[in-house]
């Protein structure tokens, strides 16, 4: 009898623990986590149809021919997979991808661990991923193109600051065994056609059609249409970027060109009606680490790139906030964050990347259930 009220009185000290225990579940992601999905599919977002002039004639075996006249031919959509866990928090995410990606950039990382998809799934979101148009699985183009199989990775690996190949940069987060690198390396798929930012923002913005009011999350060369998306459609929330590879500006407030050994840079101008849209909705920019300063030219090719791309993101911020935006840019290092990459959230932290966007989209009230 004496025992059985010791493990009573145990057992009570451990439910009035985890009763006083706070609710990490929002900000773990831990990988054994249970993850219940309500609903998931997929569905094609924004593109054209293009016809052809003439009369089709239904076809018979005996005289089949692939003439083009009076059809159609669907292109330049994107490709959008979603999940909804139960329970789902009120803003989904829609997250887009970067150059030479594709959906698949969230889905994982290069070492197989959970990726923001299934991380933030866990938290309670609803997630949609965007193959932006000419790429990956949305690949139907309307404009013609070669793919041309060129031998790049070295370049793209020392662009993407993960170090000067062979040697991978100090500290890097960046799993540094062999199959991983070929796993990041596999994740890269080329355009089916040129890259178009209005067909991309069109796209991207047909897609809060489906998913609902939420947050746009975007990742490099997605920066650019990913804020014209929000200039386009009151359906964005906010935005969260991953060092955005351009900005736009109000017109005759664009900065000056931004002189680089890669290419100068400028930001892009669009009406002030437009910009203005940008200042309704909380954003946040994040760059990682390997950047020099604004004027420390470089002639390391991945910081070299995004040394300007940083110094514009902090001129996109100082203009947003101007005209009473709320747009906030972290440098990861600054905040004692280090060893990132520009694929920061596919990292080895990238649990605490994570966290870092749970606790923003939480202070700007983004994370509710039930409203």
């Amino acid at each position: 009898m004496k025992k059985f009220f010791i493990l009573l009185l145990m057992i009570g000290v451990v439910t009035a623990l985890a009763a006083c225990s706070p609710n990490t579940s929002d900000t773990q992601g831990d990988e054994g986590e249970e993850l219940t999905i309500e609903k998931q599919g997929s569905f094609s977002a924004g593109g054209v149809v293009v016809e052809t002039p003439g009369t089709y004639e239904s076809q018979k075996f005996d005289n089949w021919k692939p003439y083009p006249e009076g059809q159609t031919y669907h292109g330049d959509h994107a490709s959008v997979f979603y999940q909804i866990p139960e329970k789902a928090r009120d803003f989904p995410m829609v997250f887009l991808h970067g150059a030479g990606q594709s959906a698949r950039t969230w889905q994982t990382t290069p070492d197989g661990r959970d990726g923001f998809q299934n991380i933030f799934l866990k938290r309670g979101f609803s997630t949609y991923l965007i193959d932006q148009p000419r790429r990956g699985q949305a690949g139907r183009s309307t404009v013609e193109s070669q793919i041309t199989p060129v031998a790049d990775e070295q370049m793209w690996f020392e662009i993407w600051r993960m170090g000067r190949w062979p040697e991978y940069s100090k500290n890097v987060q960046f799993p540094q065994d062999e199959k991983s690198l070929e796993q990041f390396f596999q994740w890269m798929t080329p355009d089916t056609g040129s890259f178009d930012a209005n067909l991309v923002s069109d796209a991207t913005a047909k897609v809060f059609d489906e998913s609902g009011k939420g947050i746009l999350v975007t990742h490099s060369q997605g920066g650019l249409p990913g804020w014209m998306a929000a200039a386009q459609t009151d359906k964005v929330a906010a935005v969260a970027s991953y060092e955005p590879g351009n900005y736009l500006f109000p017109e005759n407030e664009v900065p000056e060109s931004l002189p680089s050994r890669t290419g100068a840079l400028q930001g892009i101008s669009v009406p002030m009606d437009e910009f203005k849209k940008l200042t309704e909705i909380p954003i946040v920019i994040y760059f990682g680490d390997y950047i020099p300063e604004a004027n420390e030219i470089s002639d390391d090719l991945g910081a070299e790139n995004w040394r300007v791309r940083l110094e514009l993101g902090r001129q996109f911020v100082e203009t947003v906030n101007k005209y009473g935006g709320d747009a906030t840019l972290v440098e990861l290092p600054k905040i004692g964050v280090h060893g990132n990459t520009h694929f920061m959230f596919a990292e080895q932290n990238n649990v605490e990347l994570a966290d870092l966007l749970s606790d923003w989209m939480k202070e700007k009230g983004l994370d509710k259930r039930g409203q």
